[in-house]
């Protein structure tokens, strides 16, 4: 690394001067400047400025999975840039307490000053969402009619090109669908997981069966949630039962990468499975944490305009908290809590396969903290 040569000055590096008379408010231009107006601004520029790094992050990891095959020094670094990503999220939920010391009297100061401006025209916050995976036609009607309307051509023609770039989540779906560990030389895992399935789900009919608490209406009803149980099940083994679930909106990953993913998951101790095992983790967690955000968002825009429509145009509240829940891009890796299994059930891997999953030098095992001559 060569030497600094010359000299840097605090200010200039940071160019506070630009920074710090970025703050205009427009409640002057009508009459007496409100107050708050400043904290308005000054919270969303922050915001702005961590959608820029969280888009840092995630550009760098989504080249990293553009690879056909990924080392594991590769996914520590997208473990790390995870994390970080995560952190900032933390960040930035904390950060709508702030703007929550605003009153609803000192928002309405100057709101009507900023028509039709709104969040809507966040061109980094919808980059991020689309390079998560969350394009057009996953969103909520409002976003798919009009969302695009509100924006200039240029941030216009950019998303829509963004678009048709694979996203995040299409590069984890090929990544998964990639891993070879499904089948094995005379070793079905799938077929002996199913078998521990249906006994798992045996033993649960016999328990609702043999619960005298229980009226006759209500074990027919938990009767057939178990029956639903079964069928989701049943979907992750046949073609056409998952490309039902797909196209019906329960499941959006394809068969092979959530398949992957569970094995993941049922064996994360595994040395080999360590890695992608938090990888997995951590776009669970952002995908919440995201979800929180919407849902603080939707919370403090009810408190602050309550049924008021959004100066973009949307139903305000109503709209933001459709989102919440409708604009998730991860949430299959929730779902797989339902298909996992006691650790108890699960079938032991035979020797070979776990030699393949472990680490092996030279001759010597070094798995699970051992170290086996």
């Amino acid at each position: 690394m060569a030497k600094n040569i010359e000299p840097v000055y605090y200010g200039e590096y940071l160019q506070l001067d630009k920074l710090l008379d970025a703050q205009h408010p427009h409640s002057p231009r009508y009459g007496a400047e409100a107050h708050d107006e400043t904290l308005f601004i000054i919270v969303h520029q922050v915001y702005e400025l961590w959608f820029k790094q969280v888009l840092h992050e995630l550009k760098s990891v989504l080249a990293l999975f553009q690879s056909a095959a990924i080392a594991d020094q590769d996914l520590i670094t997208v473990v790390h840039r995870l994390d970080r990503v995560k952190a900032i999220q933390t960040l930035m939920n904390d950060q709508v307490g702030i703007i929550e010391t605003m009153t609803p009297q000192e928002f309405l100061a100057f709101r009507d000053y900023l028509l039709p401006a709104s969040g809507f025209q966040s061109i980094q916050f919808k980059e991020l969402e689309i390079i998560l995976g969350l394009t057009r036609k996953r969103r909520v009607a409002f976003d798919q009619q009009s969302f695009y309307n509100r924006l200039s051509n240029e941030h216009r023609t950019h998303l829509e090109a963004l678009e048709e770039q694979p996203s995040l989540f299409d590069r984890i779906d090929a990544w998964l669908a990639r891993m070879p560990y499904l089948e094995f030389a005379g070793f079905s895992f799938w077929s002996l997981y199913q078998d521990a399935v249906k006994n798992m789900l045996a033993s649960d009919e016999h328990i609702i069966e043999e619960n005298d608490t229980l009226t006759a209406a209500e074990k027919e009803q938990e009767l057939a949630a178990l029956d639903a149980t079964r069928e989701n099940f049943a979907a992750l083994f046949d073609s056409d039962k998952y490309q039902q679930a797909q196209a019906d909106g329960r499941v959006r990953l394809s068969q092979h990468a959530l398949l992957s993913a569970l094995f993941i998951s049922l064996y994360r101790e595994e040395p080999v499975f360590n890695l992608p095992f938090q990888v997995i983790t951590s776009l669970a967690d952002i995908d919440e944490k995201l979800t929180i955000w919407r849902y603080k968002h939707a919370m403090m825009v009810q408190r602050m305009i309550g049924s008021k429509i959004g100066t973009g145009g949307s139903s305000g509240h109503d709209y933001l908290r459709k989102t919440t829940e409708s604009n998730r891009v991860f949430a299959d890796f929730f779902a797989m809590a339902t298909y996992l299994i006691p650790k108890a059930e699960l079938p032991a891997l035979p020797d070979h396969v776990k030699r393949t999953m472990g680490f092996w030098v030279a001759g010597l095992e070094l798995a699970s903290g051992e170290l086996d001559l």
